[in-house]
């Protein structure tokens, strides 16, 4: 018999444990990365109009995945950042 999982409620606003983040920013490199190779084998086995676009794919999705998989956890908060105060002129 299966066990319910049982949902926690959050309390902090403290972000979630970097082991869940790594894990989920592996997971779309990953996804990403099987798409790219799909894009590639789709290359040699489309015809010609079809091959140049799956082509690009392949080519520029390394990309995406990169920023993608980057793109998780802002270490800058509003907060910490200095704003010096201007004087106007008179």
């Amino acid at each position: 018999m299966r066990k319910k999982q049982e949902v926690t409620q959050s309390i902090t606003t403290a972000q979630s444990g970097l082991t869940l983040d790594q894990a989920a920013r592996q997971r779309r490199y990953f996804i990403s990365m099987m798409i790219r190779t799909v894009c590639f084998i789709l290359t040699v086995l489309l015809p010609s109009p079809y091959r140049w676009i799956a082509l690009a794919g392949a080519l520029t999705l390394p990309y995406i995945a990169v920023i993608a998989a980057n793109a998780g956890r802002e270490t800058i908060k509003k907060d910490a950042i200095f704003t010096p105060k201007r004087k106007g002129l008179n």
